[in-house]
Parts: C-alpha cells; structure tokens; sequence
C-alpha cells in the first residue's frame, strides 16, 4: 500500500533502512553496498532501494533535509511497511576542536532546538537516544573499548538544529562545554520517531565541515569518506 510519500508496495522494504539525506547517496549506497539492488520508490525524487549485504535484505531511502522531512519518512516505514531499525548516515559539522574532517560521530543523543519535541510530550524535556543495541554494535564495528578510541571514530551528542545558517556563537560554546561533538539537522527527530513507533533507530555521521575554522571537504572525497559511515551501519546492523 503506497503512502502519500512512498510508492512502494508492501514487503518493498526490508526491515533494515539505510537513511542518508541526499537521493543522490541513497543511488550510491545501492549501486557500491547492495547487491541485486532495486528501485522500489522515486516519489519528489525521493530514492529508495532494496537489496542484500552478504545475504541479508537491507533497503535505503533518502530523506530529504531537516526534521520534518525524516520524520515522515521514519514514520511511514516504520508504522506502514515493517521496517524495524533506521540507522541515518549522514553529514555534520563539527563543533569540539578536538574532531577533524572525515571523522565519524555516533551520536548516543541528540540535543535539538526544534519546536517538534518540545510539543511531543507537554510540560517534558524529552530526551532524544538512539539503540542501545544499535550504538553499542556501530561502536564495536569501529573498534571502541574500554581504554582504546580508534583513529577518527567518536561516541557523543549531537545538536539536531532547525537552523543551517545560524550565528550563535555563545550558544555553541556551551554546547561543547557540555560534551556535544557535531551538528546536523535529523538525528533527534528521528529518535523520537523511533521511540513512537516501537521501532530502532542511530546516526552515523562524518564530519564534513568544521564549526571552530575555515574548513570542508570536496565534495569527491565527502563521498569516499561517506562510506565508513554506511560500512559502520551495516555492521552494526549484522551484530546488534
């Protein structure tokens, strides 16, 4: 059964969604990771695919930017076509000095400044956490344990922002004084939908830009950096 945003029929999806932001990276994703990858919706040049990682059924679906756009999209799959766990693989820009370009967050919690949940539950600060089972098998893929931080990789908070251009310098500091590593504008809302739902969620994201100096990858090597990131998931996807 189509949903207003999504063609495909039902049993399209598997129960496991690679979600990256840009249609163009969900194609890439299903052309470089998949295998007998399929095209199974393409509504608002929203991609999304199906296919198999060594065996097992994996799909990805773009979801266009911010949280209303992922919300949806999180909700239509899980509550229509049977997926179980949504891991975002996405961009951010990063916010504690210590990260570089190309450097991986696993975000164990989104902070966000979106109305969104403020509205979720009335007179509650909801709390935005991804997996347990999820973060804790993306963190094992990357090499994380007691005492041991692999090159690059990163476990911490993320701010789920409403606002891309924003000059908030003040507002930024004591975000980092209070542990949050990146930026981006998803992860939050899917958690929160995930919750809702009954379902999984994480994000995986790789720092694109830097928020403390003048700095971005090129858009060719954003790309080849991008896939550490979906090789994390879908480890974490075969362990958790």
């Amino acid at each position: 059964m189509a949903t207003p945003h999504i063609s495909a029929d039902p049993g399209d999806f598997a129960p496991d969604v690679l979600m990256p932001g840009d249609p163009r990276r969900a194609r890439h994703i299903a052309e470089t990771v998949l295998d007998d990858a399929r095209l199974v919706t393409q509504v608002r040049g929203i991609l999304g695919f199906t296919g198999t990682v060594d065996g097992r059924p994996v799909s990805v679906l773009a979801s266009g930017m911010g949280i209303p756009s992922i919300s949806i999209y999180a909700t239509e799959l899980f509550r229509f076509y049977g997926v179980r766990r949504i891991i975002r693989i996405g961009t951010a820009g990063g916010m504690a000095t210590h990260l570089n370009l190309g450097d991986v967050v696993i975000a164990s919690s989104a902070h966000t400044d979106s109305a969104t949940s403020a509205n979720r539950i009335p007179g509650i600060h909801y709390s935005h956490a991804p997996s347990f089972a999820l973060a804790s098998a993306a963190a094992r893929a990357a090499g994380l344990q007691p005492g041991v931080a692999p090159d690059g990789v990163h476990v911490g908070a993320v701010l789920s922002s409403d606002v891309f251009y924003a000059d908030r310098p003040e507002t930024t500091a004591l975000l980092v004084k209070h542990g949050t590593l990146a930026v981006e504008m998803e992860a939050a809302g899917l958690y929160a939908v995930a919750d809702a739902e009954g379902g999984e969620a994480l994000a995986i994201c790789t720092i694109s830009d830097l928020l403390f100096r003048e700095a971005s990858l090129p858009a060719d090597e954003r790309e080849l950096l991008f896939d550490r990131a979906v090789r994390l998931a879908v480890a974490a996807f075969a362990t958790a």
